[in-house]
This record gives structure tokens, sequence and C-alpha cells, in this order.
């Protein structure tokens, strides 16, 4: 499993993952971060985008914070960033 930071920015002009820090992944979300939207928002992108299921992604920690702990199950952090790169 692996697990990391996402840090998100929502209310953006469009979904988007913009790129791995070290190990902490920035996100765009057009979401408003209200009752939940945003995390429903970026467990979709992170599904659409890594090819993923949705039941994989686990949001741990941060869930009414722009930084996330994210879980994802059956991969590994150097897979997730050869992904997205």
């Amino acid at each position: 499993m692996a697990s990391f930071v996402v840090k998100v920015t929502p209310k953006a002009a469009k979904n988007e993952i913009i790129g791995w820090e070290g190990e902490l992944l920035k996100v765009r979300l057009t979401a408003a971060p209200e009752k939940g939207k945003a995390n429903e928002a970026l467990i979709t992108l992170l599904s659409k985008k890594l090819k993923i299921a949705k039941s994989r992604i686990h949001i741990l920690k941060g869930e009414t914070s722009r930084q996330k702990l994210v879980e994802i199950e059956g991969e590994t952090l150097s897979s997730l960033q050869e992904k997205v790169n």
C-alpha cells in the first residue's frame, strides 16, 4: 500500500494533478471544500488519472484540511510517481 500527502487547491479552474514535490502530490480541484465534495472529486480524479478503482483509494487523515493523507491499496509510491509523470 502506498501512503502519501496530497495538497489540494479547491475551487480551481479545472481538475488536474500538478505533480510531485518530493513525496507530496499537488492537485487542483474545481469542487468547493464543503460537504465532502472536494474529497469525492479528489478520489474521482486520482481514480481516472491513475487508472485505479475508487474503492482502493482512501483518505486516512485531513478530510477537512487542504493537506490529506491518502492511501492507495496495491500500489507503491514509486509506481504512482511514474503514473503521474
